[in-house]
């Protein structure tokens, strides 16, 4: 009788914890900023990691195309992002900025409208300086009003704004601006503020817009994506429904790491409450790509609705324990070897947030099996090198 007593108030604690995330939702859903975007993660696209400058209206299209042909725009991925160097590098007469007529000559309102017929969204790029990043285009600094309201007459879901060549002024300064300028253009416009994380975004990035940069951008590569994993961990309390730390787009696809390393790029980046934006060519996939982006049990874990990002809750040398509550009274858990060598690791209740005579059921998200043995107390599981298990648990005793 003494046991039951013992479950029944671990279950009870595991209920209260739960409610209380989402009254934390609730109210920080009415902090946020007021353009009511991105109550989950941003899923899409993003031209820049595969094609860097190298884009035309022509590409763009075949891309929502193959969104839409693939399925994954069912699953969720609906932006179509066009990064850097769409314009001409001068403005207009008016001062308005003009679409490059070598690439983009159909303009980019004729774009945006090709792609909401395909029920996706259109997104665009700019700088929070005298030019972008590339330097091939004007950026918007002193003319974010007139940007904003351009933007918004095309039909733009999506504004990236980058943060090069500025005046020297600090962001905290610069990104307001666009924001007030996109809150007075009369469209809802999911504002992703690229600042790098230069002087920490995440502290004050709530109020100004739906996402914030907190690391320098990404390579393809496993030192370059773990290391933007651990800088975006650190920042772990500030993400909510409406606002969310951004570690930079997805490279799963682009040929430089292993199957292994791209599932823990997907996994991290899912149990994150990262955006999921995929910067490879969606045109071409291999088969494993699609089967890593398209997982919809690890989509499930991003999008869920409580909004809580993963905090790493043990470490111990190259192994790592990442945790998240989810709706449902759940917990999404990442075993991680970060290591060279195969390595046997364990998740401990105590870390996680459960009393350790709590019995749970675990569902393997990349297996897509539920595990015949019931845990108490903890699960471990033998990884390879640079590999991971995702687990939802389930108390259910």
């Amino acid at each position: 009788m003494g046991k039951r007593r013992c479950v029944v108030a671990a279950l009870a604690a595991i209920m209260l914890m739960m409610e209380l995330a989402a009254l934390t939702v609730a109210e920080n859903r009415r902090s946020m900023l007021s353009n009511g975007l991105g109550m989950t993660p941003p899923m899409g696209w993003n031209s820049w990691n595969h094609f860097g400058c190298n884009i035309d209206e022509k590409m763009i299209r075949e891309t929502a195309d193959a969104l839409v042909s693939t399925g994954l725009s069912k699953l969720g991925y609906e932006y179509v992002n066009i990064d850097d160097c769409w314009a001409e590098i001068s403005r207009d007469d008016k001062g308005n900025l003009v679409p490059k007529k070598s690439t983009f000559p159909s303009g980019i309102k004729a774009l945006a409208d090709y792609v909401h017929k395909k029920g996706l969204k259109l997104g665009i790029y700019s700088d929070a300086g005298y030019f972008t990043c590339s330097r091939r285009m004007p950026g918007s600094l002193g003319y974010e009003e007139q940007d904003a309201k351009t933007f918004a007459s095309w039909g733009i879901d999506f504004l990236k704004y980058d943060n090069c060549n500025n005046d020297g002024s600090k962001p905290t300064q610069r990104y307001p601006v666009m924001t007030r300028a996109l809150m007075k253009a009369g469209r809802p416009i999911f504002f992703s503020l690229c600042e790098w994380g230069d002087m920490h975004p995440a502290e004050w990035g709530a109020p100004l817009g739906n996402s914030w940069r907190t690391t320098n951008d990404i390579s393809d590569n496993w030192e370059s994506m773990i290391s933007r994993a651990d800088q975006n961990e650190i920042y772990a309390e500030y993400a909510r429904p409406g606002g969310w730390n951004d570690p930079d787009m997805l490279e799963v696809g682009n040929g430089g790491m292993t199957k292994d390393e791209y599932i823990v790029h997907f996994s991290l980046w899912a149990i994150s409450k990262a955006p999921l934006l995929l910067g490879c060519d969606i045109r071409n996939m291999t088969r494993e790509t699609m089967d890593i982006i398209t997982n919809k049990e690890v989509i499930a874990v991003n999008q869920d609705p409580y909004g809580f990002q993963a905090k790493k809750v043990r470490m111990e040398g190259d192994q790592e324990i990442w945790s998240a509550p989810l709706s449902g009274y759940k917990i999404a858990v990442v075993l991680l070897n970060r290591g060279p060598v195969r390595y046997s690791t364990t998740a401990r209740w105590d870390d996680i947030g459960l009393d350790p005579k709590t019995v749970v059921q675990a569902r393997d998200l990349w297996e897509h099996k539920t595990l015949k043995t019931t845990f108490v107390g903890n699960l471990t599981a033998t990884l390879r090198p640079h590999s991971c298990k995702l687990y939802v648990l389930k108390p259910i005793a």
